[in-house]
């Protein structure tokens, strides 16, 4: 019989590891199935996403790489089948879905065409995970519903002179009066051409220069945003530009 940690025992039981028992002294798993062995659930899942995907979302793939741009109907697609809000409680309109589920899903997209699989994994584990972890009651109740049903987010973290170094954002975060004021430069966002909502990492104390954690940022278009285009070599058609704040 194993001895497991509490913090290994809850890891396992995220991600999908069933049929565990727990002492009271301590963590034991008696017995469990591994990953490889899915749930009713997971299998029904992913078998679903595997004819969404070779059925509905294949006859465009061809297409949108020559015009190197996502078609509304496939993005229609994600939402209508709960596709992104994989893990998003369903107060918020979510698919209450395991860690595991996710993984399947997106494996399941990738098959047929890699583009719709990141766009899937950046909006549910690059802005819903992070709005559900660090984001406040009412960010969650405002942006939660719509990211599960049909508005598009972005992570907003790269810069032209740090690249995905967080600690060395020159990205600004200051406030004047009641309000947070932005300024600053991002590159590279994934998504942003679709998205209605960024979650955007800025430096709030430029003055403690790399010991400053970065702080995030919900902002909706509209608020002082301004999307730039480039080229960029990609996943295709992936949409990522450039956007000051």
């Amino acid at each position: 019989m194993a001895t497991l940690s509490r913090q290994v025992f809850n890891t396992l039981k995220k991600v999908g590891v069933r049929n565990f028992s727990v002492s009271s002294k301590n963590c034991e798993a008696s017995s469990y199935l591994p990953l490889t062995h899915l749930s009713e659930d997971e299998t029904a899942m992913q078998e679903t996403v595997s004819r969404l995907a070779k059925e509905q979302i294949a006859p465009h793939v061809r297409d949108m790489e020559k015009e190197k741009k996502f078609k509304d109907v496939v993005v229609k697609l994600c939402f209508d089948n709960g596709l992104m809000g994989i893990q998003t409680p369903s107060e918020y309109n979510g698919s209450e879905c395991n860690f595991l589920t996710a993984m399947l899903i997106v494996e399941e997209l990738a098959k047929v065409d890699a583009s719709v699989a990141a766009f899937v994994d950046i909006h549910n584990t690059l802005v819903n995970s992070v709005l559900l972890r660090y984001g406040t009651k009412e960010q969650k109740e405002k942006y939660l519903p719509r990211l599960a049903t049909d508005m598009v987010g972005s992570f907003a973290l790269s810069e032209p002179s740090s690249g995905t170094d967080a600690f060395a954002l020159k990205t600004t975060a200051k406030k004047v009066g009641d309000d947070i004021v932005l300024n600053g430069s991002k590159m590279w966002i994934s998504n942003s051409d679709l998205s209605g909502v960024f979650l955007i990492m800025a430096n709030s104390d430029p003055s403690k220069a790399d010991k400053s954690i970065p702080t995030l940022f919900s902002i909706q278009i509209g608020q002082g945003y301004r999307r730039q285009y480039g080229e960029m070599v990609d996943v295709e058609p992936l949409p990522r530009n450039f956007a000051t704040t």
